[in-house]
């Protein structure tokens, strides 16, 4: 009985183990090669703490294609220009123009929400303001847009499978982008208050979008730097970025109040900050 009980309690550990780590569920097998492992702070820079099983844990996490891997455009041509890139992130970006800026970010937390199995939680805004939800469209609806105008229609069940939410995603692509994320999610008032998981969005045509997907703080002056990631136009590999204005920080980026985030394409302003 004593042995039974053992191996009961065993199960129940590597079980509860198995359910915190986190889930990245379009790969086929766990990753092998992680930003967390890859991409260490500066000197003197320690990560800040993530709780075990957020969104910030998760994106701290997110898969690395293996080094030297190029971005790709959505048509397989390999970017002319990689100096930006630190890492390449180890995710599809599909066959078509769609996934770019903020559309990377929307996929990001999509993943997310879908591996912890919070597929009620999954809606978007689409510019319109219209809102769009996986569970509408597991259920057949999909959308009929006319210019600015959204109506519905119900057609076939799609279910509630990751091959129907790649499917959703590329609707909400669609129809969704840097004004309708910099009006859905909420303003952080100050980048000192950045936590991993917020973006930095400026809404407009056209506009961009990034990723804080890790942060870390130097003890002694509390310092913040971030890593961040983005999708670009056209539709291309999502990666992490380089720092070419700071080398003794890249990949990360200072994050202090008042001061933009200059980046190699771009550059975002402190108050652009959001939060789901």
């Amino acid at each position: 009985m004593r042995v039974v009980i053992a191996v009961l309690l065993c199960l129940a550990v590597l079980t509860q183990r198995a359910a915190a780590q986190p889930n990245y569920p379009w790969l086929a097998t766990s990753p092998t090669r992680t930003i967390a492992e890859r991409l260490a702070p500066p000197q003197g820079f320690a990560r800040v703490g993530a709780e075990a099983g957020s969104f910030a844990e998760w994106l701290r996490h997110l898969p690395l294609a293996p080094d030297g891997t190029p971005v790709r455009f959505y048509d397989g041509r390999e970017k002319p220009d990689q100096s930006e890139v630190a890492a390449v992130i180890d995710i599809d970006v599909g066959s078509a123009n769609l996934q770019q800026c903020a559309d990377a970010i929307i996929r990001l937390r999509a993943e997310y929400l879908f591996g912890r199995g919070a597929t009620g939680d999954l809606a978007f805004d689409f510019t319109s303001g219209d809102r769009y939800r996986f569970q509408s469209y597991a259920e057949g609806v999909t959308p009929a847009v006319a210019g600015a105008a959204v109506s519905w229609r119900t057609g076939q069940r799609q279910g509630l499978s990751h091959a129907s939410l790649r499917r959703w995603l590329d609707i909400v692509f669609t129809y969704a982008g840097t004004l309708s994320l910099s009006r859905e999610l909420q303003p952080v008032p100050r980048l000192s208050d950045a936590a991993i998981g917020d973006a930095l969005v400026h809404g407009g045509t056209p506009g961009h979008a990034v990723l804080i997907v890790d942060l870390a703080v130097e003890p002694a002056s509390g310092r913040k730097v971030a890593l961040l990631a983005q999708g670009f136009m056209p539709a291309q590999s999502m990666h992490v970025l380089r720092n070419p204005f700071d080398p003794a920080l890249s990949p990360w980026f200072a994050l202090a109040d008042g001061q933009p985030i200059v980046m190699p394409a771009w550059m975002l302003r402190p108050d652009e900050l959001r939060r789901f």
